[in-house]
């Protein structure tokens, strides 16, 4: 049956058309504490909403940064007891001691400096990043991604005994990278 100026597949005259649902029933969908397009540039004339609360992941990450930098304080005390160790056996040292015993002496001082160098680097990195997160902007983002490659790149060299670090770093590195530390380090600050 056709009607005239109608579309064959509509209602017929005089019914409303109906929306369909599939077969599912419709539940109302909890608000995105994002809003409709987290992190992303959302359609014309709409305003775009961001968290106003630190998520979760954020959250875990900074906690990870204190952790990081914990680990680093624990290791920066066992590198300067290992640097007074070493300082006393050169002082220690017989007179007729070789020469090449002396200069492994102070090639491993020099190396235990260079390691205290850097555990203090990056502990103050972990400490800074950590306390910028509340307020921080993509910079605090991009430091931190920095942060988690460097720590994972050195602590692969001390592979056995830095395995901590390296899980730390790269759990750091994703968490920071999700959707919802973009939505929250790109977020106006007022």
């Amino acid at each position: 049956m056709s009607y005239p100026n109608q579309n064959p597949y509509g209602p017929p005259p005089g019914q409303q058309p109906q929306q369909p649902n599939y077969g599912y029933p419709q539940q109302p969908q909890p608000p995105s504490p994002y809003g409709p397009y987290p992190g992303g540039g959302g359609m014309p004339g709409m305003q775009m909403q961001y968290p106003t609360a630190m998520p979760g992941g954020v959250k875990a990450a900074r906690v990870l940064l204190f952790v990081l930098s914990g680990l680093n304080l624990i290791g920066l005390v066992l590198a300067v007891m290992g640097l007074g160790g070493v300082s006393k056996a050169s002082h220690n040292a017989s007179p007729y001691a070789a020469a090449d015993d002396i200069t492994a002496m102070n090639v491993g001082k020099g190396l235990l400096i260079a390691v205290i160098v850097i555990i203090v680097i990056f502990t103050a990195a972990a400490i800074t990043l950590a306390a910028q997160f509340a307020n921080g902007g993509r910079g605090v983002r991009t430091g931190t991604i920095v942060f988690g490659v460097a720590n994972i790149m050195l602590s692969l060299f001390t592979f056995p005994i830095g395995l901590v670090h390296t899980i730390l770093g790269i759990l750091v590195l994703v968490f920071v990278s999700k959707d919802e530390g973009n939505a929250w380090f790109n977020r106006p600050r007022y």
